[in-house]
């Protein structure tokens, strides 16, 4: 997952491979749920890993809840009605799946329970659902603002026998709650809930009442207003249930195959986790995306997409039935052939942001004409190329809000994307960027690369390593590709000088090595700690002096070039492996300085050092990498020069990331 402050993605031009979906957020919460009020175990396969899945299993276990985990599964031992904690303060992040469905049981079980998440959720409603609890005896106060979480829920004193009355269109979720929780009083005769107005989001319901019947409750529906839980009802667990992948973040990759997919020889794109089958509403996004010219076939858990209509066609959709899934109509809406109206979208306004707003702002950043309604969107897209412009999406902690505009980097003009505070994709699909780039292409000369070059203990392996974590870009360290090949060559019994040139290249050619986090393996053994020190420095100094060697290393370290980006530190990155890159600088301090750092770092590790013999080696390292005939160690002719001699590691990295803003065509937030 990308834990970075933005995420600068760039053009994008075509895509296509598989894709294996994350489970259901909206199919995961709920079976949680109902697992913890069945008596007996239930093992849940396939449990989305997500933010408000983590803050749901959280709140099941303060409550009394064993939960065992496995690779692969959650085993979840039910409490069968009855609470082992009848209190406890549960703090539910912004996870709407959690606060209402728990708020609505722990109202019905009783006890004494503080919920609060962040807040957001404190201006999501929840006055409906309190109200009609509260027509059943429950006891439940507001600690904030009326009608909005932060609640105390106390014991209730239950009065069954009228009808529960609801409202149905401002979140189908208040429904959703009571469904769930009202079993838990129907053992003596039936619960009536009664729907005010128009149910909005009606998919979402239909999951409930299916899952419902995993777990032995058969819920009669009288079209959309009325909902009957028979007398006798009771939750018995189904032993073991799979998880659906989510249709939602299907959406997405299915709204790449129909921008990109099929073109310029590429795949289509494969959907493996979810089918048109799914029990899902989001699974209708297919007739919406074909609807535009997308074109999809489906097997019982697989979808494969390509474009068919190119522009795509604008569409004018009742999207009730797919609230969530129509933000990606939103920005596909972008490449159509005229403006497309979304409507029937009020929901958008209490979810994780009030969306309809925060959709209508970002679009408009990319050169869109948008008109945003009272329950509408109406999507005009760029005229041209030419009127498309780069843009730093601001992403309301919202998740699909970064997710879907993603997707605007496939743009015409050629135009980078930023998305600001990436990890909110935590929320459902943690490695959704990771997920992207795996299928996304486009030409190695549009990816992004920092090169930081520098004399040796200038600290510039830990300036690189932070700026790539910062940047969630990929990392390469090059000298320690010198100081691999070294090693390897010295076990092959081979002397690190001229005669030996050629055999040591190839080496070189074949050097099975890999990255792994802070480690570094050679030929599966782990020589992190070999290639640190400081006779491997040296080594490595003498076999990057061989021209041989160092052609050998070129196709390698060009290998690193990925997206979304990449960040190279070594002594020629910007001078010979990357001379196209975008900000190049060369990190130096005085000898004094590399040499008291370099000294503490052996220190540290327990390698014995002497102070002045460092300073000496150092000083005749730089001169023989500065004079040596091939890629000599100097600054590039556009590097920025920086001197770290009297400067922490945040304050380096803080100038470093502060030339890179600079060198980006975003506009402010």
């Amino acid at each position: 997952m990308f834990a970075t402050e933005f995420l600068d993605i760039p053009p994008l031009q075509a895509a296509g491979g598989t894709v294996v979906l994350p489970g259901s957020k909206s199919i995961s919460n709920r079976v949680l749920l109902l697992a913890a009020l069945s008596a007996g175990t239930t093992t849940v396969h396939d449990l989305l890993d997500s933010d408000d899945t983590r803050v749901m299993l959280g709140a099941l276990q303060q409550l009394g809840c064993d939960i065992v985990r496995s690779e692969g599964c959650v085993a979840i031992e039910g409490l069968g009605g009855r609470l082992k904690n009848a209190r406890a303060q549960l703090f539910l992040g912004n996870a709407g799946t959690a606060m209402r469905p728990l708020t609505a049981a722990l109202a019905l079980l009783g006890g004494d329970f503080e919920l609060s998440g962040v807040a957001r959720m404190h201006e999501r409603p929840i006055g409906d659902l309190v109200d009609a609890l509260r027509q059943l005896g429950c006891r439940i106060d507001y600690l904030g603002q009326e009608g909005y979480p932060p609640l105390r829920v106390g014991a209730p004193a239950l009065q069954p026998g009228a009808p529960i009355r609801v409202r149905g269109d401002v979140s189908s979720q208040f429904l959703t709650a009571l469904l769930m929780a009202l079993p838990l009083t129907a053992a003596a005769q039936d619960v009536v809930i009664e729907v005010v107005g128009e149910l909005i989001s009606k998919p979402y319901i239909e999951i409930t009442l299916n899952l419902l019947a995993h777990f032995g409750i058969a819920v009669r529906r009288d079209s959309w207003q009325r909902f009957t839980i028979p007398a006798g009802s009771r939750y018995q667990s189904p032993g073991a249930i799979h998880i659906e992948a989510d249709a939602s973040s299907a959406s997405y990759f299915i709204a790449l195959g129909a921008i990109t997919a099929g073109t310029s020889g590429q795949k289509d794109v494969r959907i493996e986790g979810v089918g048109a089958d799914s029990i899902q509403g989001d699974i209708r996004f297919i007739e919406a995306a074909r609807l535009m010219g997308a074109q999809i076939v489906s097997g019982p858990n697989w979808l494969e997409v390509s474009r068919g209509a190119w522009p795509l066609h604008a569409i004018d959709l009742d999207c009730n039935h797919i609230p969530d899934a129509a933000m990606t109509l939103a920005i596909m809406a972008l490449f159509a052939d005229g403006p497309s109206l979304l409507r029937n979208i009020a929901s958008w306004r209490v979810k994780e942001t009030d969306r309809l707003t925060a959709m209508a702002a970002e679009l408009r950043k990319l050169g869109a004409m948008v008109e945003e309604g009272a329950d509408f969107l109406r999507v005009t897209p760029p005229a041209s190329p030419a009127h498309w412009r780069a843009a730093s999406i601001h992403t309301y902690d919202d998740h699909r809000v970064a997710m879907c505009f993603s997707l605007a980097a496939f743009n015409p003009a050629g135009l980078p994307v930023r998305i600001e505070d990436p990890k909110c994709v935590a929320k459902t699909f943690p490695d959704y960027f990771e997920a992207l780039f795996a299928l996304a292409h486009t030409f190695a000369a549009r990816i992004p690369v920092i090169c930081v070059d520098g004399p040796t203990a200038s600290g510039k392996g830990t300036l690189a390593a932070t700026l790539a974590h910062r940047l969630g870009y990929h990392y390469l360290d090059s000298g320690a590709l010198y100081r691999i090949t070294a090693l390897a060559a010295g076990r092959a019994g081979l002397a690190l000088d001229a005669a030996h040139e050629v055999a040591i290249a190839a080496l070189a050619q074949r050097l099975p090595v890999r990255f792994v986090g802070d480690q570094v393996w050679l030929d599966g053994a782990d020589v992190t700690d070999a290639i640190r020190t400081e006779e491997a420095g040296m080594n490595a100094s003498k076999v990057s002096a061989l021209p041989a060697v160092r052609t050998a290393l070129i196709t390698l370290q060009h290998s690193f070039r990925q997206l979304p980006g990449l960040v190279a530190d070594g002594r020629d990155m910007g001078t010979v492996i990357f001379p196209d890159a975008l900000l190049k600088i060369y990190l130096t301090a005085s000898a004094g300085h590399r040499a008291e750092r370099r000294y503490k770092q052996l220190i540290s590790k327990g390698f014995p050092a002497i102070l002045d013999n460092l300073r000496t080696d150092l000083e005749a390292r730089d001169a023989r990498d500065s004079s040596r005939s091939v890629a000599p160690l100097k600054p590039a002719g556009d590097a920025l020069l920086l001197d770290n001699s009297d400067l922490t590691i945040e304050e380096s990295v803080n100038q470093v990331l502060g030339w890179w803003r600079g060198k980006q065509p975003f506009g402010t937030s």
